[in-house]
Parts: C-alpha cells; structure tokens; sequence
C-alpha cells in the first residue's frame, strides 16, 4: 500500500481528484486523523473539508493516478 499527502484547496480540486480516483481498478482511501473515506466518493472527500492535509492510501499501483494527484502533493 502506497501512501501520499495531499491537500485539496478547492472544491474543482476535490472534483478533479475523485475522477482520477474513479479511474482506479483498485481501492483509494483518504484518511484524515481517524477518518477514512472512500476517494471515490465525491461526498466522503468532501465531507473532510476543505485546506487539510490529508492522507491517500493507495491499495494497488497506476502511474497515472500518482502522476495525477502529484500536483496536490504537501511536502
């Protein structure tokens, strides 16, 4: 299982992010302190707010969706 930060600013941003997630043939959390949802799930992300560094737990591999996401990467 791969884990990245991210922070969603924007509700584009959650958008963008959920239908990249929905591409995905594998499990996509996002976890935010004892918080998981479902990153395919517009509302769960959502539901997380807004401007927070959040945790994405990768449950298989693709290239493209950690090229994707990369640009809401927290260092």
């Amino acid at each position: 299982m791969k884990q990245m930060k991210i922070k969603l600013n924007a509700t584009e941003e959650v958008l963008e992010f959920v239908k990249v997630a929905e591409k995905c043939d594998f499990d996509v959390d996002v976890c935010l302190d004892s918080a998981i949802v479902d990153a395919k799930s517009l509302l769960g992300v959502l539901s997380l707010g807004l401007a927070k560094n959040l945790i994405v737990q990768c449950h298989g591999e693709s290239t493209g969706f950690n090229d994707a996401i990369r640009k809401f990467a927290v260092a």
